[in-house]
């Protein structure tokens, strides 16, 4: 449920969790403008090594862990598209000690800087797409291409993707459902995971499935029937999966929606994430795998370090208590 931003009783200036509200949720339009390229293909500049970056000075909690090596909250998407490529390669490395076959990169797309609902909704998916492509450019090996597919929502956008984006790219392009008769009222039709995963597929790279309740529902259908018990991987790659984490669908009317963050989620990596809090007190939640999971705020043009665990907080906690107490 979103959070009160009635006062408290400290009067402290709290950061507001940007969780999306639903209005874009009836426009799903898409914006590309020809050679539209959202990282200016600078990511074979970018060599820096992910184990060997420094954070800049943690300003709370145990001082003697003032400067640590860690990852740096990325300058640009070239920086950022690579720590998300390493961070999930040494996660699928780890597999056998994660016991998770399954990844989550969560990251915003109007800026690195921006929140949810900042850009246009067709704007924000059309931007996701494009990262998606350069994230798999880098990621999959060309043999591997064609053993790799991605889903999209709807039947549509795998048309505009084939289009645009994805022309001419040897990756496997799906989608999770369909357009129904009752589609200006949310309802669409689920489609069978069955009858759209191939035995030579090796790996589901799902794309934004937050438009439709129904998407989410069928990611876990794909995790269930094609991933769980095989060598298969998945990656869900911007899902604002917080809207669930976080309540947003009421568990009454939406038990099967409420029910993933006990069944699925347990599951999943996150391996590369950024959330960010707007407000007088704002900040980010920031964590590349397989680092801790940091609250940073940017100060003169830094990021400095406010707080790092090794759990994910909840936005609540990071809202609430973490950046106003920083």
């Amino acid at each position: 449920m979103p959070l009160s931003r009635a006062p408290t009783a400290s009067r402290l200036p709290i950061a507001i969790p940007s969780l999306p509200i639903p209005e874009d949720f009836n426009c799903r339009s898409f914006k590309m403008e020809r050679g539209m390229n959202l990282c200016n293909r600078k990511i074979a500049e970018y060599k820096k090594s992910i184990k060997l970056d420094f954070v800049t000075h943690v300003v709370s909690g145990n001082s003697d862990d003032s400067v640590g090596i860690d990852v740096p909250f990325p300058n640009d998407y070239s920086e950022l598209l690579e720590q998300a490529k390493e961070a999930t390669e040494l996660a699928l490395k780890d597999n056998k000690q994660l016991m998770s076959p399954s990844q989550e990169i969560e990251f915003p797309t109007a800026g690195l800087e921006s929140v949810p609902g900042d850009a246009e909704g067709g704007t924000e998916m059309t931007g996701s797409m494009q990262l998606i492509r350069e994230f798999c450019d880098l990621f999959v090996i060309p043999e591997k291409a064609t053993r790799t597919r991605i889903f999209f929502p709807e039947a549509n956008e795998v048309k505009f993707a084939r289009e645009s984006v994805f022309g001419g790219a040897s990756f496997k392009l799906d989608y999770l459902t369909k357009p129904s008769f009752l589609e200006d009222f949310g309802f669409v039709s689920k489609v069978k995971m069955a009858d759209r995963v191939k035995p030579e597929d090796e790996m589901f790279l799902v794309a934004y499935p937050y438009y439709n309740v129904n998407e989410m529902l069928v990611v876990e259908e794909l995790y269930n029937e094609a991933v769980a018990k095989t060598t298969r991987k998945l990656i869900i790659f911007n899902g604002e999966l917080d809207r669930i984490r976080s309540g947003y669908y009421p568990p009454f009317f939406y038990p099967k929606l409420a029910a993933l963050t006990t069944t699925l989620f347990p599951k999943m990596e996150t391996v590369y994430y950024i959330h960010n809090f707007k407000g007088t007190r704002g900040g980010t939640l920031f964590r590349c795998y397989p680092g801790p999971w940091k609250v940073l705020r940017k100060v003169r043009g830094k990021y400095v370090c406010l707080h790092k665990q090794e759990v994910m907080p909840s936005l609540k906690d990071v809202a609430l208590d973490i950046l106003p107490s920083a």
